[in-house]
């Protein structure tokens, strides 16, 4: 099977998130300032679909939830439980790797005030099916808060009414791998108290559970 198909650096699919990549490279010229491409495993049977690049993190950097709390976060609780090899150190260099695991998100690019817009789930839905399609032994979506979790349902046909976003909620797709949810690994959610450290890794003690019983 073939590796699926990433945006290009200068992809032109959404006039307002290119507006804000030209004002962000004249700004930052020495960061990534692109659409961010998925990591990890392709054969493996996890995996977590975000929201968007943060600003100063995935857009910063070039590889998703790293240079920022929301990665600190994930990363952490990824080793924990036995998806990654080596030391998350806050850059793509560090010499980390995914293992049973991928990471992409609903939206590639970075958007104003990290709030895309319907339009632009829609321009980047081609990507996330074909991230779907090309994981081969794939066995559970993890949707990091309630647009990834719509956006996961939409490219793959599913009416979002029957299976309502709920953090720590399992849901059994017709003919699909299974749908987990979690509030997102945000700073704001964590410094509200929305979404604890505790929280977070129930979301992967029910994840590893359901993939160890095979």
């Amino acid at each position: 099977m073939s590796d699926p198909s990433q945006p290009g650096r200068d992809c032109p699919l959404c006039p307002r998130l290119v507006a804000f990549r030209v004002e962000q490279r004249e700004k930052f010229p020495d960061w990534h300032n692109a659409p961010v491409d998925s990591f990890g495993d392709i054969n493996g049977r996890l995996l977590i679909v975000g929201l968007a690049p943060g600003l100063r993190g995935a857009n910063r950097t070039s590889r998703p939830f790293t240079g920022d709390w929301a990665g600190d976060l994930l990363y952490q609780t990824i080793d924990r439980f036995g998806f990654s090899q080596g030391r998350y150190d806050s850059r793509p260099d560090d010499g980390l790797s995914l293992t049973d695991c991928r990471i992409t998100n609903a939206v590639r690019c970075v958007p104003p005030e990290n709030k895309p817009i319907g339009a632009e789930v829609k321009a980047c839905a081609p990507f996330l099916l074909d991230e779907i399609e090309a994981m081969p032994n794939l066995k559970v979506m993890l949707a990091l808060g309630g647009l990834a979790h719509g956006a996961i349902l939409t490219v793959l046909g599913i009416r979002k009414a029957a299976f309502k976003f709920g953090h720590r909620a399992m849901h059994p797709l017709p003919d699909r791998p299974m749908l987990a949810n979690s509030y997102h690994c945000s700073r704001y959610n964590t410094n509200t108290g929305r979404l604890t450290e505790a929280m977070f890794e129930d979301v992967f003690r029910d994840i590893r559970r359901y993939l160890d019983q095979g």
